[in-house]
């Protein structure tokens, strides 16, 4: 199992479709004792690892110190950074620490493209420093590429750079108009160009050797099945069943794109949180409606529960971007 956790909302980026719309750090993010109770609890909950996101992690102060408390417990300790931040120091004390790999993001080949998307001129010089940085520590790293129209044509391309520089994934995340995001949701891709682009990113999988991953985006799995592509991924939105995130003022959320608070770990421990919330129990019945109730694909796939919220009001509804028609629907 997994959980996010997104230690601040402090970043030194100004990313236009941030979910979090992070800038500064809030007078009740989670103290380093808050925190550390709040990993024990994790533990106990079961989880595997732990995802130090932001914000931009690497700005909080303690983070090195949280790291090896979260190694001590036995959970894997791993990343989500804008990459600009780490230097040879900073990636030797992140491995030393416990960290077991980085998730940079990289969403143009296009230095220009990046940063204006990032919104720090050298935002792309800065985050290939900082991979080659981890290469030097020989800390692993992935990539991960938010999908808008714009670079929509570059995606497999940046696969092929993911291979060639020695990353050992790459995902790949699929626009959900939330926070900044909700500005720029007219550069989202369409259903059917979603579809396309899913088929185009399976069969490019099929062909490196480093894992590829869409990521809200569920339905890949049925395109796996249909295109003949063996994946390692059998679960397209994990949301509520192996996966949750708790923000940087400790509240708990099915995914970082959904609204519904499961609790606050300040109030209730974390390991409670997670075996009694009404809202993940609701999750875990997978009774969802429309076509997603009675899809083929529906125990591989599940839909994207955050964007059935985002475009209908309920997490329960259909995946408003999948094309799929469900056999039971179909039309004699």
């Amino acid at each position: 199992m997994i959980v996010s956790w997104m230690t601040t909302n402090q970043c030194n980026l100004k990313c236009v479709h941030c979910y979090q719309d992070a800038e500064e750090a809030t007078e009740r993010e989670l103290s380093t004792d808050e925190a550390k109770k709040m990993i024990d609890e994790i533990a106990l909950a079961g989880f595997k690892i732990m995802i130090f996101s932001g914000g931009e992690p690497l700005l909080r102060p303690d983070i090195y110190e949280l790291v090896a408390h979260a190694a001590s417990r036995g959970l894997r300790p791993v990343f989500g950074s804008n990459g600009t931040l780490i230097t040879d120091e900073v990636a030797r004390r992140l491995k030393e620490t416990g960290a077991c790999a980085m998730g940079i993001s990289v969403d143009s080949l296009d230095a220009t493209k990046h940063d204006k998307f990032r919104g720090l001129p050298n935002a792309h010089a800065l985050t290939l420093a900082g991979i080659e940085a981890c290469k030097r520590a020989g800390l692993p790293f992935q990539l991960h590429t938010t999908v808008v129209d714009w670079n929509r044509d570059e995606v497999c391309a940046i696969t092929d750079f993911a291979e060639e520089i020695g990353a050992q994934a790459h995902y790949i995340f699929f626009l959900i108009p939330v926070g900044r995001g909700e500005y720029i949701q007219e550069t989202s891709l369409e259903v059917l160009e979603n579809e396309a682009l899913l088929r185009e990113i399976m069969k490019k999988s099929a062909e490196v050797s480093i894992d590829v991953k869409p990521t809200c985006a569920p339905q890949f799995t049925r395109v796996a099945k249909q295109l003949g592509i063996d994946t390692r991924f059998t679960r397209g939105c994990l949301a509520g069943l192996t996966y949750c995130v708790v923000g940087s003022e400790g509240i708990v959320r099915p995914c970082a794109y959904m609204t519904e608070e499961a609790g606050d770990v300040r109030v209730q421990p974390f390991d409670e949180i997670w075996k009694t919330s009404p809202v993940f129990e609701r999750l875990r019945t997978q009774a969802y409606s429309g076509a997603c109730g009675s899809c083929d694909y529906k125990d591989g796939c599940g839909g994207c529960r955050a964007r059935a919220q985002s475009m209908s009001g309920d997490h329960m509804g259909p995946e408003p971007l999948c094309t799929y028609v469900p056999s039971k629907m179909k039309t004699r």
